[in-house]
C-alpha cells in the first residue's frame, strides 16, 4: 500500500516538473545512487546496489545522448558536442567502474551527476 503512495506521488510529481527541473531530478537521482554505493561500499549488497546504480545512470545519459543527436535539438551545436563528449567520458567510466570496482572512481561521475542538475535548477538569463 505505502508503495502505491509512493508510485503516485512520484507520478504527480513528475507531471508537475518542467523539462529542465525533470532532467535536474534524475540527474540528481543518479547521482544519488552512485554516492549511496560509494559510501557503503563494504555493503553485502554492493554488487547489486553498483549494477542498479550504473544501470540508472546509463540509461539517463544515453537519454541525453539520444536527445542531443537529434538535428532538431534546440541548443547550440558547441554545447550539444560538449555534453555528448561528456556523455561518452561517464559510458567508459561507468564500464571501467564495472569491470574493475573502486569506490574512487565513481566520483567524477557523482560531481558530474550533480553539477549537471545544479545547472538546470539554475534560471537561463
Amino acid at each position: 500500500m505505502q508503495q502505491h503512495s509512493v508510485n503516485a506521488y512520484t507520478a504527480i510529481h513528475k507531471e508537475a516538473l518542467s523539462g529542465r527541473e525533470l532532467e535536474a531530478s534524475v540527474l540528481s537521482r543518479a547521482g544519488l545512487m552512485l554516492k549511496g554505493v560509494k559510501d557503503n561500499w563494504g555493503a553485502p549488497d554492493r554488487d547489486q546496489k553498483l549494477l542498479e546504480a550504473v544501470k540508472f545512470n546509463q540509461k539517463v545519459w544515453s537519454f541525453f545522448q539520444a536527445e542531443l543527436s537529434d538535428p532538431e535539438n534546440p541548443l547550440p551545436k558547441n554545447l550539444r558536442e560538449d555534453i555528448l563528449n561528456l556523455s561518452i567520458f561517464i559510458d567508459k567510466r561507468l564500464f571501467e567502474v564495472l569491470a574493475f570496482p573502486d569506490p574512487e572512481k565513481l566520483s567524477i561521475v557523482i560531481d558530474i551527476d550533480f553539477n549537471i542538475a545544479a545547472g538546470l535548477r539554475t534560471n537561463p538569463e
